[in-house]
Parts: C-alpha cells; sequence; structure tokens
C-alpha cells in the first residue's frame, strides 16, 4: 500500500512563503516521494515549480528565490489517478483568457473521467492524466460571481475523496470533501495563516495548529484574515487507514494523537492473539508503536529485530537481476544476536498483496528465529481503495482471495493474527460511523465501480507527446 499525497498551503506577508512550503512539505514527505512542486503567488501573478523526486531532489535556491510572494501552495505525489510523469506533478496551473488557479490535491475524485469527457467538449484542454487536472479545471469553468460560489458549484459536481489548495494572484483557499475523508487543518504563523494535510507540517516549521478543517467547509485566505464557509455534510468517512499507517505518528486526527492510537492497536493485538513469546518487535517504521502496545499488554519485552534503511526510496535506476532477487533486504537488516533462537512476534500495519511479508519472514528465519508469530494492526484488506490510496485490484488482494490459515501458510509464518474491526474501532477510541471501512467490508460510503483504473484518463488525452519538461511558469 501507498501514501496518498501531501498538501500545504501559507498567506505571510512576512515569510519566505516558498521557503516555508519547502520545509513543510519535508515534514509531509512520508506522504508521496513520485514528485514535488510548489507555486506561489504575489497579487498579480503564479509562479510554478515541479519536478520528479523527493523534496530535496526538485528544489535548489535557484528555484526557490523564482518562487516569490507572500503566498504558497505545495504538494508531494504519489499517484493514485494517473502514472508518475512530469506532466502530472501537482500543483496544476490552469488559465482562460482572463484567469488562473493553481490547484493542489490529496485524495481521488471517482467520476473524473465523466467531467473530463464533458471538459473537453467545452473546449478545455488538458496537458496531464490526473483527477486533479479534471479539479482544476471545472472550478475554472464553473458559474459564480465569486470563486467561493465557484468551487462551491464544483463541489456539488465531484464525487469522492479530495483535501484542495487553491490559490489566485490574491487569495488562497482550503477545500475539503464533504467526508472529510482525508485530514486537512488550520494553523497560524506569525501575521499568517498556513493549511496542511498533517498537524506534524505545522510543528515542523513553528506554526500553531488551530483547528481541522471541516467536511465540506471552503476555507477563504486573504489581506483581510479568514472566512469560513461552511457546507452540507450527511456522513462523515475519513480513512482508517490514516490512524494505522498513512498519517505521521505525532499527528493529530479528529482531535486524537495517532502515536497512542497505534499503541492500542497492538494492545489490542495482544488481547485478542495471545501467544507463547520471548520477543516482541514491530516492522518499522509504522508498526514501531504498535509493537510497543503488545509488549506492554502482553508483558513481552520489545525488542528492534530488523534496522530500516531509511535512504532507501524510490529510484529511476532500474535493478540488475542480483539486486532484485534480494527483495526487501535492500530496506531491512535483520539482528541475528537479538534473534538468534528466539520466538518472536512480529507487528506489522498491515498485509495487502502478500508480496513483502514473505520476505520478511525469511529474512527473520535465516536470523535464526525459532517461531514467528504474525500480528497485524489492520483487518483483512479484501476490497480495494478508491479514494486516494493506490492499494490493488481485489484479485491482487491476498485477504479477497485466500483464508487466513492460508495465508499464515503463504507468508511462512507460525500463527498469524488480524485485529478485528472493533478491536481497531477501540483503539481509535472515535465512533465507527466516522469512518470509512470499505477495504475491510466492502461497505463504500459513496458508490464505486469495482474495476475502476487509476489509469483511466491515460488514453483519453490525445496528441499527448511525451513529459512537458518541469520548470517554471509565469501567468
Amino acid at each position: 500500500m501507498h501514501e496518498s499525497c501531501g498538501v500545504f498551503g501559507v498567506f505571510s506577508p512576512d515569510e519566505d512563503v516558498a521557503r516555508l512550503t519547502f520545509f513543510a512539505l519535508y515534514s509531509l514527505q512520508h506522504r508521496g516521494q513520485e514528485s514535488a512542486g510548489i507555486a506561489s503567488a504575489d497579487g498579480k501573478r503564479i509562479r510554478l515549480f515541479t519536478g520528479m523526486g523527493r523534496v530535496s531532489n526538485v528544489f535548489n535556491e535557484e528555484s526557490l528565490s523564482r518562487l516569490t510572494g507572500h503566498i504558497a501552495i505545495g504538494h508531494n505525489r504519489y499517484s493514485t489517478s494517473g502514472s508518475s510523469r512530469a506532466a502530472n506533478a501537482q500543483p496544476i496551473l490552469v488559465s482562460n483568457d482572463s484567469e488562473t488557479i493553481a490547484v493542489a490535491h490529496n485524495g481521488n475524485v471517482i467520476n473524473a473521467t465523466h467531467l473530463y469527457d464533458e471538459l473537453s467538449k467545452q473546449g478545455y484542454s488538458f496537458h496531464g492524466t490526473t483527477d486533479s487536472e479534471v479539479i482544476a479545471n471545472l472550478i475554472l469553468s464553473s458559474p459564480g460571481k465569486s470563486w467561493v460560489e465557484r468551487i462551491r458549484y464544483a463541489m456539488r459536481r465531484l464525487q469522492g475523496a479530495y483535501s484542495l489548495v487553491i490559490i489566485t494572484p490574491r487569495e488562497m483557499y482550503a477545500v475539503r470533501d464533504p467526508l472529510g475523508v482525508r485530514p486537512f487543518c488550520l494553523g497560524t504563523i506569525d501575521h499568517g495563516w498556513v493549511v496542511a494535510s498533517e498537524t506534524c507540517a505545522l510543528e515542523n516549521i513553528g506554526a500553531n495548529f488551530i483547528r481541522e478543517i471541516d467536511p465540506a467547509e471552503i476555507v477563504v485566505i486573504g489581506e483581510n484574515g479568514v472566512d469560513s464557509y461552511p457546507g452540507e455534510s450527511d456522513r462523515k468517512g475519513t480513512c482508517i487507514f490514516e490512524y494505522i499507517y498513512f498519517a505521521r505518528p505525532d499527528s493529530l486526527i479528529n482531535g486524537k494523537l495517532l502515536y497512542p492510537a497505534r499503541q492500542a492497536m497492538g494492545a489490542g493485538l495482544a488481547r485478542e492473539y495471545p501467544v507463547d513469546a520471548d520477543l516482541v518487535m514491530g516492522v518499522p517504521d509504522s508498526a514501531t508503536a504498535a509493537a510497543t502496545g503488545y509488549a506492554r499488554e502482553s508483558g513481552i519485552p520489545v525488542v528492534e529485530g530488523l534496522i530500516k534503511n531509511r535512504y532507501v526510496g524510490r529510484t529511476f535506476i532500474e535493478p540488475d537481476q542480483r539486486i532484485r532477487d534480494l527483495g526487501v533486504k535492500l530496506k531491512f537488516n535483520p539482528l541475528p544476536q537479538v534473534l538468534d533462537g528466539e520466538r518472536v512476534v512480529v507487528v506489522d500495519d498491515s498485509i495487502v498483496r502478500g508480496t513483502t511479508t514473505p520476505s520478511v519472514v525469511k529474512i527473520l528465519r535465516k536470523a535464526g528465529a525459532r517461531e514467528i508469530h504474525m500480528r497485524i494492526c489492520a483487518p483483512p484488506i479484501r476490497y480495494p481503495c478508491f479514494l486516494g490510496v493506490d492499494m490493488a485490484t481485489r484479485r491482487e488482494l491476498i485477504a479477497a482471495q485466500k483464508s487466513i490459515p492460508e495465508i499464515c501458510e503463504f507468508i511462512g509464518a507460525d500463527t498469524l493474527g488480524y485485529l478485528s474491526i472493533d478491536g481497531l474501532i477501540e483503539a481509535v477510541d472515535l465512533p465507527r460511523d466516522n469512518f470509512c471501512l470499505a477495504c475491510f467490508t466492502g461497505e463504500y460510503p459513496i458508490p464505486v465501480q469495482l474495476e475502476m483504473d487509476k489509469l483511466a484518463l491515460e488514453t483519453k488525452v490525445a496528441g499527448q507527446q511525451g513529459d512537458f519538461c518541469e520548470g517554471l511558469d509565469d501567468k
């Protein structure tokens, strides 16, 4: 399972807004590593710079110095709609004869193909193949006397998940879908305002958290301060995987700090699936807190059994067969002196396709572990996500094809236990109806097509002549 993009925005006459956005994106790097971008505005024009790779690879002093102004938005991308290429990097810049906006988007719009066809017939052109560009052009084409009216009209047409930051040359807008699928928050910094996917980004740049942006809300930030335009939200559908895996453990979502919630997941696993063992370890880094919770509840000591190479990320260099055969050994190194002869409880956040877990078990066996008892924080994932997570198709999900005993045999563990849905909700300590649990239950908060394709727009964009070059655009 992969991350789901991070967005950030700042409005402050007293700050170097591009540099501030750069460091905020650093804090949100875990949400996407395929591309990054920043758009800035100075009251007259919008400037944009995007590129492939992580934040530190995309930007330098020269590119940041050219992103002048008092407004900026930024984006880290993991592709959930459209392929990973330069033309799909965000923010997206769109314009007509008299107006220009830049948009950064976290989420997934499930009716993007229909909207694309409609906008194309109206004469709107598309340079990339993402639902985010569809959203930007839909807002630009929407009727209304103000941007708030136009955004609200577009929201009535959009189906799916979206946390948006939008800038005109003079103002910034933060928009959250009616389900509140992805996290989104508002903060202050000196004499300015910031919005971000997660609260951890505010902490790291010295901003103060004010509140979360409500589902269906539009927040407008301009020279006169902040205005809020609440919207109608019939039900909530926050992605439960933000709590299990996606968001950083030092972030707050729905008023809950994620680190103790993940500890509680581990404690729940210890109660639901106790076992005689010598050691508890988490698969780093996402399961570290849960392993601590399991150890505390069970009384079994916790150790580090795997050391993670935190510098392994996306690379454009194709590995040769020898490196490919090493698999996850590029990412994890075991500690044989700790594991040899021991009965080990291994806590992990999830099993999706079942491609990585067997390799982890194999590494631990080779390091000398006598017994391996896998404990998984997420209930069995039997259905794909269409709301901003690139997970897998249903036929690729191992829990949709095999029983739990069959999965245990397949991954090579001695025992296997998944946290129950009730146990997960108890750990998060919020009402069940706050969450989208569709990947476990198949009950989606809005109607979806079970075989939706994230590359559906690839074949729609006629005349695409490869990737557009990254660089700086003035509008």
